[in-house]
């Protein structure tokens, strides 16, 4: 055990902490991160000193840059993770043969990684109906133009007759949802992504990791489709 060790007791009163600094003059020399915690007053009768008014300023500035940092690092944390899984879905689409191969790839991602509660495929066309797909006609294409014609994701409370086509027996649990458009050179449908959670999906939201979703998606299909 070093003398400075046997110098600090556990239980320290104030008046062994000031023994113990007297007997240790160059302590905060060894130490310098503890002047940022400290209060150390500066007599000028009624005045402010300015000395004691910028160290005041300094350790405000320090503060908020020790804050400013730990939220820089909280959100390269969240930004790792969602890396993390956009790449699983990313290489699970990648691999994917079949519609039913999507279907399961698009449900196991977004609902399981993403947190969304529903998914639901459609497609421009008269293709086999299956689990993996519902395949539109002209008029419920029409119905559907208003989400499928801006090309660009939507979120927040879809229109009731929008509503209710897409999540059918759903419907009645949904509070909110994003519907991506999926083009590839032409516009093969769309996927509609819904959640119990009325706050989860928002108008106001950014929608660039639901763009990036559509155009992995978009490129999967057509080469599908493509093949008959």
């Amino acid at each position: 055990m070093t003398d400075q060790a046997k110098q600090q007791p556990a239980g320290l009163d104030e008046q062994q902490v000031a023994e113990f600094l007297a007997q240790n003059p160059d302590y905060f020399s060894r130490h310098c991160a503890l002047l940022e915690k400290l209060y150390v007053p500066h007599e000028t009768g009624t005045a402010v000193s300015l000395v004691a008014r910028q160290t005041g300023v300094l350790r405000e500035k320090n503060q908020q840059l020790r804050t400013h940092l730990s939220d820089l690092i909280d959100v390269a944390r969240h930004n790792d993770v969602q890396f993390e899984k956009t790449k699983r879905m990313v290489l699970a689409l990648l691999g994917c043969e079949t519609l039913d191969d999507v279907a399961i790839a698009i449900d196991e991602s977004l609902c399981r990684d993403f947190q969304g509660d529903v998914t639901t495929l459609m497609l421009l066309g008269d293709g086999e109906e299956s689990g993996a797909a519902r395949w539109l006609n002209p008029a419920d294409a029409q119905m559907l133009d208003p989400l499928l014609g801006t090309n660009l994701p939507s979120c927040g409370r879809l229109p009731e007759p929008q509503h209710l086509f897409i999540f059918q027996e759903q419907a009645f649990r949904i509070q909110s949802a994003a519907v991506i458009p999926l083009v590839q050179g032409e516009t093969l449908g769309l996927l509609a992504i819904g959640s119990y959670d009325a706050h989860y999906f928002q108008s106001s939201q950014g929608t660039l990791f639901l763009c990036y979703v559509g155009e992995v998606l978009s490129r999967v299909l057509s080469r599908i489709l493509s093949r008959g």
